[in-house]
């Protein structure tokens, strides 16, 4: 298995966590299921038996399903008072969350890709709620994206949410669109972000030597 390492360094604009639910009719629905098993049968699928019959329908459904990062995530919104704020020693002590599991569609082919992310930050004043920073990589996972816009909207809408010192986004996956066609070549992307703090060497240092640790730690 090879691995490529991609380092995010070109900034983009931070969108808010917090999205509209999603409203789609029942009319509109049901016409894109129409679409859908008309694309299903020109590529070969037969509609007519009991295994299939719904399968247009359950396709739509699995698909608005795995893109509800767009209808937003409230429960980002609650942050705690940090333990060692405004202490010296504050701007050292980072707060490393993973593996956190995710799967998002490649927006290129809308196909998916998986893996596990690995986020850090140095808290300032206030600290989220460890299950927050799941939610927060797959509010952004949940949609048609690609790994490298994944890791800067998980690092930019931590920096809005917390205001931390800084900030370290480290992500591993395997895209199935270079498994199942193209090159046909299972591989791993890596990409990371990184804010603030996390320009210093030792630090970035840490926070990838504790993220590969467990990561061997989960393969056991």
């Amino acid at each position: 298995m090879t691995s490529q390492e991609i380092e995010n360094v070109f900034p983009l604009q931070r969108p808010a966590a917090v999205a509209m639910p999603r409203e789609i009719p029942a009319e509109d629905w049901a016409r894109y299921t129409g679409y859908v098993g008309e694309i299903f049968q020109a590529l070969g699928m037969e509609l007519d038996r009991p295994g299939t019959e719904r399968t247009p329908e359950r396709f739509l459904e699995a698909l608005y399903e795995a893109t509800s990062g767009y209808d937003g995530d409230p429960k980002l919104s609650t942050l705690f008072p940090a333990e060692a704020r405004r202490r010296p020693e504050s701007e050292l002590a980072q707060i490393v969350e993973g593996p956190i599991a995710f799967h998002a569609l490649c927006e290129h082919h809308a196909l998916p890709f998986h893996g596990f992310a690995y986020v850090g930050y140095i808290a300032r004043d206030s600290i989220i709620g460890i299950s927050k920073l799941t939610r927060l990589v797959r509010l952004y996972a949940r949609r048609f994206t690609v790994q490298e816009r994944l890791a800067e909207q998980i690092a930019d809408t931590l920096v809005e949410l917390v205001d931390p010192h800084g900030v370290a986004v480290y992500l591993s996956a395997e895209h199935l669109c270079s498994h199942m066609r193209g090159v046909e070549e299972p591989s791993s992307t890596v990409t990371t972000g990184w804010r603030g703090a996390y320009r210093d060497a030792d630090l970035r240092r840490e926070f990838l030597d504790e993220a590969r640790r467990s990561a061997k730690v989960g393969d056991r």
